[in-house]
């Protein structure tokens, strides 16, 4: 794929032109507060580009899953305030995405400023599955630009939806691939074609059904698939342990037993945990114990035990395959690391990505939390990728309708 770059974009002018930019403002709250800032500063330097070249920059965002109108806990004031803390640039939000405060806040925004629209998703029609409601609504985000209109999509986290304002907007306006987004790509060509070896990739999470299109894409493209999170117990009730009371999808064991055969066959080894932390409830206070992967059930809290993290044999074994790589890909925490207790397994994992000579990559939203709850700095890692489901579809091997609209 090649596409229009944002730098082209700046070198045919932009001053005084209204640029709409799809970011990726959809960060974690707690009430209010934004708990993780780094999609927000990911998005910074693209405006920044564009605001310092004198354009009128229009930017549209969602947060969250609102059920297409809007609702206060789903609003982008946090993060726009957030937003308007790190800024060189002036900027402001709108009471709604296309209404009239968006309309008369558009009209007198002036050359190097920045105007964010309220988030899009209070707009049915903006995930609408029908093709007519959705262009109405990119319609509408395009008019707010006038007659010399540009579109710059730099939200990678969105690239995998057909959204009006992903996919619908890039096919009525001049449009051009952000920096954010045309780094993830590069990155993600680096994890498909032309890999360094050993090639690790490192699956977590709560659910294996949310990886199983990855994991089959992989197989026979990775030498190693280290597996943690809740996904764990799937892969040991396939291999016939009992797994107490941990997360388990039933219907998926089939399926993981299949993979497991595959992959023997074709060169990629799965390696299971062979130890896990099972504590007596889910809570950052509960009684637990470290046990054998074989022996959940018989530990303390026999068939009540919850699995919360791997242990510590399995986090070294992990750490020891991940040193070894010269490509790692990460994807999803080994336990729950919000917890102290049972954060041990991600932060081992994310200590030994810091210490490997080779290029690694920390993919989604929960993997980067859980970096930086950590206490570990960005930089220590080849990067932190904005965009988990993203990610995850373009090793998929599926086509991103937001990136298709994109290439030229």
């Amino acid at each position: 794929m090649t596409f229009h770059t944002l730098n082209e974009l700046i070198a045919e002018g932009v001053r005084g032109r209204y640029i709409l930019v799809r970011s990726d403002l959809n960060v974690p709250l707690d009430g209010s507060t934004v708990t993780d800032d780094g999609r927000i500063k990911a998005s910074l330097p693209v405006l920044g580009k564009l605001t310092d070249a004198g354009a009128r920059v229009l930017v549209t965002a969602h947060l969250g899953r609102p059920k297409g109108a809007p609702e206060e806990k789903y609003s982008l004031k946090p993060a726009v305030s957030r937003l308007a803390e790190l800024a060189s640039f002036k900027v402001v939000l709108a009471g709604d995405t296309v209404g009239s405060s968006a309309k008369d806040l558009a009209a007198s925004l002036q050359d190097g400023e920045a105007l964010v629209l309220e988030n899009v998703r209070f707009d049915a029609r903006e995930t609408s599955k029908d093709d007519a409601k959705r262009a109405e609504f990119a319609e509408e985000l395009v008019a707010l630009t006038g007659s010399n209109g540009a579109f710059v999509d730099d939200a990678f986290g969105a690239v995998h939806r057909k959204h009006a304002s992903v996919y619908d907007v890039a096919t009525r306006l001049p449009s051009y691939q952000g920096d954010l987004v045309h780094t993830e790509v590069e990155v993600l060509r680096k994890l498909t074609a032309d890999t360094q070896r050993p090639y690790v990739v490192v699956l977590g999470g709560s659910k294996v059904s949310d990886k199983l299109a990855v994991i089959d894409n992989l197989i026979g493209k990775a030498d190693t698939i280290l597996v943690g999170g809740g996904m764990l117990f799937t892969f040991l009730a396939a291999e016939g342990h009992k797994v107490a009371g941990s997360l388990l999808e039933e219907d998926q064991i089939p399926v993981v037993q299949d993979y497991l055969q595959r992959a023997a066959a074709a060169g990629t080894e799965f390696i299971v945990p062979t130890d896990v932390v099972v504590a007596e409830k889910f809570a950052a206070d509960a009684a637990h114990e470290t046990v054998p992967a074989e022996a959940i059930e018989g530990s303390s809290f026999g068939a009540q035990g919850i699995g919360l993290d791997i242990g510590p044999d399995s986090a070294a074994a992990f750490a020891d395959r991940i040193k070894g790589a010269k490509t790692v890909f990460w994807n999803g925490p080994m336990g729950v690391f919000e917890f102290e207790a049972f954060s041990g397994g991600t932060r081992a994992v994310a200590q030994a990505l810091t210490e490997a000579d080779a290029f690694t990559v920390v993919g989604g939203g929960d993997s980067a939390a859980a970096v930086r709850t950590l206490g570990f700095a960005d930089d220590q890692f080849g990067h932190i990728s904005t965009g988990g489901g993203a990610s995850l579809e373009y090793l998929e091997g599926k086509e991103l309708p937001g990136l298709s609209v994109l290439d030229r």
